[in-house]
């Protein structure tokens, strides 16, 4: 009886099940070339990770990987230290400068004399003046500590001193 059954299901649906077990088998089919072929990319970027170790592990790549970024943080840590007392240095070196020519005598032509300030990044520093005339040449020093000398200042030096302040020091 049960025999019967079957054998009516498939005279009358038996193209509709024949059709339905073919669809059924393709999108198998296609799910598995799918899979193939992400399981196939995978293994070629776990080969390629592991290209240059010797065993072929992924362990051995992550250890190399991290002992080299243990190294280069240390090298970064000592690049930055440099920069830091290179910084340090640079405040010291003379950054600002101002130079004024003038001249201080009627007797003589041209702005020959002049005073040129030099400074660090502070205001420290030292301003030379020299003083020109017929008869020879006069040179002074003058220290600065803030912009500001303990000697009297002259106009021109003065004046060297505010364009030497008024340059821009990245800080």
């Amino acid at each position: 009886m049960q025999l019967e059954g079957l054998a009516l299901l498939f005279q009358n649906y038996g193209l509709a099940l024949w059709l339905v077990l073919l669809a059924l088998v393709l999108s198998c089919l296609a799910w598995l070339a799918i899979v193939q072929s992400r399981v196939g990319r995978m293994s070629w970027h776990y080969r390629s990770l592991t290209n240059n170790v010797d065993e072929g592990n992924l362990e051995q790549l992550l250890e190399n990987h991290l002992t080299h970024l243990y190294q280069v943080s240390l090298k970064v840590d000592d690049l930055a230290a440099f920069c830091q007392e290179l910084d340090q240095a640079s405040r010291r070196a003379v950054q600002r400068v101002g130079i004024v020519r003038f001249n201080p005598f009627n007797d003589t032509g041209g702005d020959q004399s002049f005073a040129i300030a030099l400074l660090d990044a502070l205001g420290n520093g030292l301003v030379i003046s020299s003083l020109y005339s017929r008869t020879g040449n006069r040179i002074f020093a003058k220290s600065l500590e803030g912009g500001q000398s303990k000697y009297p200042l002259t106009e021109e030096e003065q004046q060297a001193i505010t364009q030497a302040v008024s340059v821009s020091v990245r800080s």
